[in-house]
């Protein structure tokens, strides 16, 4: 198993990713550890995720011992599992089955694997978020269908991809999780733009969007909506905001803006033990490392994203085949969109959404998620097919 993987075409670019990741997922353990010697009572948020780490490896692992072709066969049938799977939280949610989908921090956005009342630790972190799996899902299927079509090159043509997107973005919409639908947009229209949509097309559908965007808000839930105004607010002296809605984004942008250059250091952060965002561990992971390792400490961070993405870019840039230069895309801007909306929101850039770091963040599924689209990253630098038409997706972009 382990020669399949270390062989092939790209090693050096391969290789690089896979140390980047390594750093990120290190990173990711030295914080999340150093959040736990805050937590009273210990909650060992280190060691649970060393477990999902390991876990995680397994999925990277999983995902290229398929040839990549093969699994694009098979992505309608997972894309239709995964709906399956986010109808079944609709419907634990609606009928109010909390022993199977469980409410957190009031969203249902969970499947528990062991349906039962427990105070084991084992039994509550056996769950799965079907989101998640809907994400990979989605981008399989979204690959495969764009792959040897031409119609997309139409307005017309551009329903079939827009379906595809809108089926899981509804769905996830009602859990609620209004963060993850995020990532949708951005790596459908990535996708289409690499695969040849016109780009006035593209450009028309951006400018509709943004023209309805205030209808939207006014669809959001109440607190979505809250989220909106901390954003706009952030920077307002009124207790209110700075103590009750805006405290996360408050307490945020104190340990980035505490950490100067050079920070703290990985055990003298005084924020991070004395008064340290909320879900300092997850979602504001990055807040804690800026606050510890300073602008140094952030800029590193960034750099290893950056080659991540740099080299899944150049993945798709060396495939010749279409379902895996598409792959390679999708994968890629999902992860950049995660990233960019998750530091974005610990800075005030973006509406506090609950997304993770990936590869940083505690979090079972998301984690798995992200070893998984590694994982598939792999495979598709591995093969290179051999091509005997001309290369694919070359059009005017008009």
């Amino acid at each position: 198993m382990f020669e399949s993987i270390w062989h092939g075409r790209l090693g050096g670019l391969r290789l690089v990713m896979i140390l980047a990741v390594t750093a990120l997922v290190l990173i990711g353990l030295m914080s999340i550890y150093a959040t736990d010697m805050t937590s009273n009572p210990p909650q060992h948020f280190a060691r649970k995720q060393l477990n999902w780490v390991a876990l995680g490896l397994a999925a990277f692992f999983i995902a290229n011992l398929i040839p990549y072709r093969d699994l694009g066969r098979y992505s309608y049938g997972l894309f239709g599992f995964s709906l399956i799977l986010l109808i079944l939280v609709l419907l634990g949610k609606f009928l109010q089955l909390q022993i199977f989908v469980p409410e957190i921090n009031g969203a249902y956005r969970w499947i528990k694997l062991i349906p039962l009342r427990s105070n084991s630790a084992i039994v509550n972190a056996a769950r799965i978020q079907p989101s998640e799996v809907a994400k990979i899902a989605y981008i399989l299927a979204l690959a495969w269908y764009l792959r040897h079509r031409k119609n997309y090159r139409t307005f017309k043509g551009l329903i079939g991809p827009f379906l595809l997107t809108l089926l899981p973005m509804v769905l996830i919409l009602l859990e609620p999780d209004l963060g993850t639908i995020l990532l949708f947009l951005p790596v459908l229209f990535t996708v289409l733009f690499v695969a040849g949509a016109r780009a006035k097309h593209l450009l028309t559908i951006i400018i509709l969007t943004l023209m309805f965007s205030p209808v939207f808000y006014f669809l959001m839930e109440p607190y979505q909506r809250q989220r909106v105004q901390i954003l706009i607010r952030q920077n307002s002296q009124d207790p209110f905001w700075r103590r009750g809605p805006g405290y996360q984004l408050h307490r945020s942008k104190i340990c980035i803006g505490t950490g100067q250059v050079s920070g703290y250091g990985w055990d003298f952060s005084p924020y991070v033990r004395e008064n340290p965002p909320p879900h300092k561990h997850n979602d504001f992971i990055f807040a804690v490392i800026a606050h510890q390792w300073g602008f140094v400490g952030g800029a590193g961070l960034l750099a290893l994203f950056s080659l991540l993405i740099i080299s899944g870019i150049e993945i798709a840039a060396q495939q010749v085949e279409p379902f895996g230069r598409l792959l390679a895309v999708g994968i890629s801007a999902l992860l950049a969109a995660q990233i960019l909306i998750n530091i974005g929101m610990t800075m005030g850039l973006m509406p506090i959404t609950g997304l993770t770091l990936p590869f940083v963040s505690y979090g079972g599924s998301s984690l798995l998620c992200n070893f998984f689209a590694l994982g598939l990253l792999i495979n598709v630098a591995r093969h290179r097919p051999m091509q005997l038409a001309r290369k694919s997706f070359e059009f005017d972009r008009g």
